[in-house]
């Protein structure tokens, strides 16, 4: 019996890798970068006093959909005038179990991202000088993450339900002014070195520390409910990088500089294992994810693309012995790119309502596999 219990916990430990994000990104525009990919490295089998855990992962999406608050601006689409992002991530995560309550965990994400507009080349003030579609790209490592877990229940007594709590610290090793050309931007029309859009960078620039708690329970032998919950604090407030929104409209002025956000995910679902199907089970959930207006310590001015992203999510899960391929693919159900402090500061200024937008996916597509040894 605490075998199979044991089992649950795995499965459940392995659907919550699937945090990516983020990108995601909270799957767009809205920036959440990859270290939070793999927050929930819990040690798969609590009757283990000592062992590793290697996790490979990747994520994919494409952001087209740009909304301003919780209204779609369709016009994009039907203009062809939508920003589309094409994101992969893939994440390679480390875990030791130290003992039946602690272990420890290391994240690296790797990235590669094409952003494919408009306006980022050729816009000046408002007016196009020559209107043509261009894309720029980065690729590399992001954000490295150590995190730090401990379960607060005996895990070898209570094999029904427990909670464990992480603590991490997450690097600015990414890097945050990432360079590609710009078309129609220069003199006379030329193409002009600049950073690529936040969306895209590689990290945010900040050291930041992260919080999560993951929590199980199982009302019977094959069927129970799981919950995590992620949150970064990112104290710094803005890194340096230059947007160049100013150039696009003098009213951007406070745009200038790219902020340095929070960002948090939660997730909650039910998980059933197939007792006549060996080392299959299933899962469904809800999950949102996003970055906040304010920033939980520090100030939260300079650019941002605060908002966020609820999904429903449905998992598989295959494990076999010590190996376990894992997949889901959360599909939006409602977006919503929030007001800014940029935003509410031009409102006041010009004294009427203004709220950028942001692109969205439809649905990402996660998968991986995990091995004991």
């Amino acid at each position: 019996m605490k075998k199979q219990n044991s089992f649950y916990i795995y499965v459940i430990v392995l659907i919550s890798t699937f945090l990516q994000n983020q990108t995601s990104v909270a799957q767009g525009c809205v920036a959440i970068k990859g270290n939070a990919t793999s927050c929930m490295m819990i040690h798969p089998d609590s009757t283990n006093v000592a062992g590793w855990q290697l996790s490979t992962s990747g994520r994919y999406f494409r952001s087209f959909r740009h909304f301003s608050g919780t209204e779609e601006n369709k016009q994009r689409l039907i203009q062809k005038t939508e920003v589309i992002n094409y994101t992969s991530v893939f994440n390679l995560s480390l875990t030791r179990t130290l003992n039946n309550r602690w272990s420890i965990m290391i994240d690296i994400p790797v990235s590669n991202n094409v952003r494919s507009s408009l306006y980022e080349h050729g816009l000046v003030n408002g007016a196009y000088i020559k209107k043509e579609r261009h894309s720029t790209s980065s690729f590399g490592i992001g954000d490295i993450r150590f995190a730090a877990y401990r379960w607060l229940l005996d895990p070898t007594k209570s094999t029904k339900a427990n909670i464990q709590l992480g603590l991490g610290l997450k690097l600015p090793t990414g890097d945050y002014n990432y360079k590609d050309y710009s078309y129609n931007v220069g003199p006379n029309g030329t193409k002009e070195l600049r950073p690529v859009d936040q969306s895209i960078q590689l990290g945010d620039g900040g050291t930041g520390i992260t919080f999560e708690l993951n929590t199980f329970y199982n009302f019977i032998e094959n069927f129970g409910v799981y919950g995590n919950f992620y949150y970064l604090i990112n104290p710094r407030e803005q890194n340096g990088t230059r947007t160049y929104r100013e150039t696009l409209s003098p009213n951007l002025a406070n745009e200038a500089i790219m902020s340095v956000p929070d960002q948090y995910m939660f997730r909650a679902g039910f998980n059933y294992s197939f007792s006549h199907i060996k080392g299959v089970s299933l899962a469904a959930g809800t999950r949102i994810e996003g970055i906040p207006v304010y920033d939980l310590i520090g100030a939260s001015g300079d650019f941002r693309r605060p908002g966020y992203i609820w999904s429903i999510e449905p998992s598989v899960n295959y494990d076999y012995k010590k190996v376990t391929v894992f997949a889901s693919v959360p599909f939006a159900v409602a977006r919503n790119r929030t007001q800014s402090v940029t935003d509410k500061e031009n409102s006041d200024i010009r004294s009427t309502h203004v709220q950028g937008d942001a692109a969205f996916a439809d649905y990402t597509i996660n998968v991986g596999v995990s091995t004991r040894f």
